[in-house]
């Protein structure tokens, strides 16, 4: 497929399949086509050619109002909504539960209508509550992009780890990518093992069992071959492999990606202590070895260096961590364009 430049008089960027495109909210990509992550790969190329002019700035979506609504604190996912809207050429504004009128008892319905009745065009949101950008899908005119929903999902990270593993290692397909860490608890895993898996990729999660979701329990790696093999299909997840053994799981893998352990699943029971995570799950140099030569590492952040992760192999060659990041702004600078100007 062929990519046009951003043209002139316009300027605004095109992308043969965008034209296609007829989603109008972004809330998951559990159903996602490998035609539609295509489009959003393609037109995140073509943000990409926009951030690396000396002023990366298109008037793609001059006149949109572009409204990030979070219920939780971020620091990666609000300031790159934010500096994508901006390079679009769109208004942004932030709003915050804390010194809103959420804090005075307004309900969720109730402030996103209010946001539509000022102009929204997009509404970028992040919620505790899994489920609550669905709920506010139905009742707003605006396209809705989930920024994170409890333990749900979370769309435009698995977006941008996507498009950083393509951009380094082409195909996806039959590629052996490793999720490690607190999978039960993880939007980021679960939309990412939606989207690799969607592009045919071989996912393997790794974590203790308290940490795996409910159904997914450690496949024949560690039991023996069983009459269904070793891939577990737990209900509304893609198959996967599931290994507890990360010195195993890494063998041969293309990509390790790890995940934040959060010190709640330490409080409430569900590990012994931090000491022993770090000794059984943290990604370190000598664990890598085991992979494939060149595999990549990732971590969605914030991180613990230490715990989930060594301080040496954040830094390392292998590490893609700080490219994640930096691809996070040309993915959410596509999906805003699809939405805005693409959607039905």
């Amino acid at each position: 497929m062929t990519q046009e430049k951003l043209a002139s008089p316009a300027d605004q960027p095109a992308v043969d399949r965008a034209a296609t495109w007829t989603r109008r909210h972004l809330l998951d990509v559990d159903d996602f086509t490998t035609a539609e992550l295509d489009t959003v790969m393609d037109t995140t190329d073509a943000m990409k050619e926009v951030m690396g002019r000396d002023v990366p700035r298109v008037p793609a979506l001059r006149g949109k109002t572009i409204v990030t609504l979070f219920y939780e604190a971020s620091t990666r996912t609000r300031a790159s909504f934010e500096l994508a809207g901006k390079a679009l050429g769109a208004d942004v504004i932030n709003i915050s539960a804390g010194g809103s009128s959420i804090e005075k008892g307004e309900s969720l319905i109730d402030t996103v209508r209010t946001l539509q009745a000022v102009g929204a065009d997009l509404l970028v949101m992040r919620h505790s509550a899994s489920g609550a950008p669905y709920l506010v899908a139905r009742h707003l005119k605006a396209a809705v992009i989930n920024a994170g929903d409890g333990w749900h999902a979370h769309p435009t990270q698995a977006l941008l780890d996507l498009y950083t593993i393509r951009a380094h290692l082409g195909e996806v397909r039959g590629r052996r990518i490793v999720i490690v860490g607190d999978i039960a608890h993880s939007r980021v895993a679960r939309s990412n093992i939606w989207a690799l898996s969607t592009m045919g990729a071989e996912v393997i999660v790794c974590a203790p069992p308290t940490l795996l979701p409910a159904g997914l329990r450690p496949s024949s790696a560690d039991h023996g071959p069983g009459p269904e093999g070793d891939a577990t299909e737990p209900l509304a997840m893609p198959p996967v492999h599931v290994d507890a053994n990360l010195d195993r799981a890494v063998e041969g893998a293309d990509v390790v990606m790890t995940l934040r352990l959060q010190k709640e699943r330490m409080q409430g029971g569900l590990l012994p202590s931090v000491r022993e995570y770090a000794t059984l799950y943290q990604l370190n140099e000598e664990r890598m070895s085991r992979a494939r030569t060149g595999a990549l590492v990732m971590h969605p952040g914030p991180m613990n260096e230490g715990i989930e992760i060594s301080p040496a192999l954040v830094s390392s060659l292998q590490s893609v961590i700080e490219e994640q990041v930096t691809n996070g702004v040309a993915v959410r600078m596509a999906v805003l364009y699809l939405l805005a100007r693409g959607g039905k």
